[in-house]
């Protein structure tokens, strides 16, 4: 039989070939595993306590029976491969050839290769095409690599849900994912058995998507703490002698973060912003972005997440800094130095106002931020709808954005018209940083006037400048209420 030719279900108990999948008891459907490793014993547990029977096959059944638990019968590679009509080979893939002898016993049985490689695969075949190679007559199905030991033990509940299938019989794929939901989790239809190498490489992969926005972050720390070194440290030490280097590790790593993370931020939304200006220049939302800013919009919730984790790092920093011996020493110094000449302690009201609101802005900035970050979490994303979700990460984004803007401002207050702030003719810090996040703001402002947005809304719902249509928004859109439940477009 080869994988084309299956009709029917091959996942059934010998005593009742038409049973339900997750009937409990000895009319349970039967699965097989041939292997003793951790996974397969893991996968023996999940399997016997989510209704079904299991047959383990073993080179040494007698030494490998005590390791499953005493429902699994655990007997040899033969005796497992005949009884149950789907087997999961849980084997390194240097193994597989010590099955060839079972090639007419599982002729016609489903294969569910759980194997993962040592090493990315580019161009050779995947273990999964190597089975199906080995095993010509039986149908293969790659699926359940992606799922740890550990989470087949503890349930679905404590690790990912998802198990990524792939395989060239729908049927056979049709089995697998019921025994998939039988287990807890939710299966996901890659195709072909083809896209196996795919699957098996995503496990290799160390966070693949946060590459791009990682390297960016650390760029962004590099230049802005050699700025701050060169601006606060190496030029009162050039210029004057003072010797201020004990500032490294806190004070220069404290003005870093905040512009890494307003910065990062302002990434956030830019992509966005240079999307719809080029819809706006083409006239259409019909061409595709260039593929540099299509991988920028995808990794939009990373760069949001290291901002967060870079302002509350700031926030940390700053809240340690009355704690450091230098910092009482001045302090200390400063008051003996005025009790000494005489002079009453110094209240200066503009510098207390002037921290107040700037403080207190960033405060609001990183609890904004601090929701945004929630809203990001799968489990809090999913029980949102579409409204709420973009009311959220775009709505309270920019006002976090503005809100952090805010809070640079009052820092920075008039010392950006002190000649004396600019040390080496480098301006200070929070104006570089206040460079992108401002240009983001009054981007999206231009964006908000009437007759901008109204055109952008219209190429949004399918209006092209270049084709004679007659185009009308909704009622509700006109008079400034989003809705997008209607579309009224009339081809001419």
């Amino acid at each position: 039989m080869s994988q084309g030719d299956m009709k029917q279900p091959l996942l059934r108990s010998p005593r009742r070939p038409q049973g339900s999948l997750s009937d409990p008891g000895t009319d349970a459907p039967l699965v097989g595993i041939l292997g003793t490793g951790d996974f397969s014993r893991s996968l023996a547990q999940r399997l016997l306590a989510s209704g079904y029977r299991v047959v383990v096959g073993s080179r040494c059944p007698k030494r490998s029976s005590g390791l499953f638990p005493e429902e699994a019968d655990v007997t040899t590679q033969q005796e497992a491969a005949s009884q149950a009509d789907l087997v999961f080979v849980g084997m390194f893939v240097e193994h597989y050839s010590t099955l060839s002898g079972l090639k007419e016993i599982l002729a016609g049985k489903i294969l569910v290769d759980v194997s993962n490689g040592m090493r990315i695969n580019h161009d050779e075949p995947s273990n999964a095409e190597q089975l199906a190679a080995l095993f010509p007559d039986s149908v293969v199905v790659k699926g359940f690599n992606v799922i740890s030991a550990w989470t087949l033990q503890t349930g679905p509940r404590d690790g990912s849900r998802q198990v990524q299938l792939c395989g060239d019989n729908a049927v056979a794929k049709n089995s697998v994912a019921q025994l998939c939901r039988d287990m807890g989790f939710i299966p996901v239809d890659l195709g072909r058995l083809s896209s196996a190498r795919d699957i098996e490489n995503s496990p290799l992969r160390l966070f693949p998507t946060w590459t791009t926005p990682v390297l960016c972050a650390l760029s962004l720390f590099l230049f802005f703490y050699l700025f701050n070194f060169l601006h606060d440290v190496l030029h009162p030490y050039i210029t004057s002698g003072r010797n201020v280097f004990y500032k490294l590790p806190i004070d220069t790593v404290n003005v870093t973060l905040p512009a890494v993370a307003m910065v990062m931020l302002a990434l956030v939304y830019l992509p966005g912003l240079l999307a719809a200006f080029l819809q706006l220049w083409r006239g259409t939302k019909y061409r595709r972005f260039p593929e540099w800013l299509d991988r920028w919009l995808q990794a939009r919730k990373q760069m949001g997440l290291l901002a967060f984790l870079c302002a509350a790092l700031h926030a940390v920093y700053s809240l340690c800094l009355p704690m450091r011996r230098s910092a009482r020493y001045k302090m200390l110094d400063a008051a003996f130095r005025q009790v000494k000449e005489g002079r009453a302690v110094s209240w200066v009201e503009e510098e207390v106002w002037r921290m107040e609101l700037y403080v207190s802005a960033g405060i609001l900035a990183l609890g904004l931020l601090s929701l945004l970050a929630v809203a990001s979490l799968p489990s809090v994303g999913n029980s949102l709808n579409w409204r709420e979700f973009t009311f959220i990460q775009s709505r309270l984004g920019y006002t976090a954005l503005l809100m952090s803007t805010l809070h640079t401002l009052l820092f920075g207050w008039d010392r950006a018209f002190q000649p004396s702030q600019y040390h080496f003719y480098l301006p200070p810090t929070f104006m570089l940083a206040l460079t992108l996040p401002c240009a983001v703001l009054l981007c999206r402002l231009a964006l908000a006037l009437p007759c901008v947005a109204r055109r952008l809304a219209r190429i949004r719902r399918g209006w092209e400048r270049q084709r004679c249509i007659r185009f009308q928004l909704p009622e509700e859109e006109r008079n400034g209420v989003e809705d997008i439940s209607n579309v009224h477009v009339l081809n001419l």
